[in-house]
């Protein structure tokens, strides 16, 4: 079994976190530290608007990101102490997203899509076109061909 990258899945999963948290911290200071006027209070405001807006974001991908484990005969889903397991056949679609590098992985029978990162770097070819040339990539690309996923 290769697994993906949990250096990037744990950057990718908490990166909107984080940042909404510095924003949160930078609007609080600057609200508490300067001298109340209206620039002041607007700009604290900015801050503290944006950090709601990335904590959303944070609470829309980290559903949909998921460290995954690529094998010959099945696809494992880690999540936490539990693991989900597919078969090949299962799978509905299997792409990669270019610029992202990452993988978008759809089962058949169950709603929206799970996205993962690759073991490594994914090299990109000409533009749009992408090609991971590592060993995830190779399994994924032989059972693509073999059970017909897109």
């Amino acid at each position: 079994m290769i697994e993906a990258n949990p250096t990037k899945f744990y950057v990718a999963k908490y990166f909107f976190l984080v940042f909404a948290c510095i924003q949160w911290i930078v609007g609080g200071t600057l609200l508490i530290n300067q001298p109340f006027g209206a620039r002041n209070f607007f700009t604290s405001l900015i801050f503290l608007t944006f950090g709601l807006i990335f904590l959303y974001l944070y609470a829309i991908i980290s559903d949909k990101i998921r460290r995954v484990a690529v094998g010959k005969n099945k696809i494992i889903i880690i999540e936490g102490q539990r693991n989900v397991r597919f078969n090949w056949p299962e799978v509905k679609s299997l792409k990669i997203i270019p610029y992202l590098n990452l993988y978008r992985l759809k089962i058949r029978g169950k709603k929206g899509s799970i996205y993962f990162f690759p073991s490594t770097n994914i090299d990109p070819a000409f533009g749009l076109i992408a090609k991971d040339t590592s060993k995830m990539g190779d399994i994924v690309a032989k059972r693509k061909k073999e059970f017909g996923i897109k």
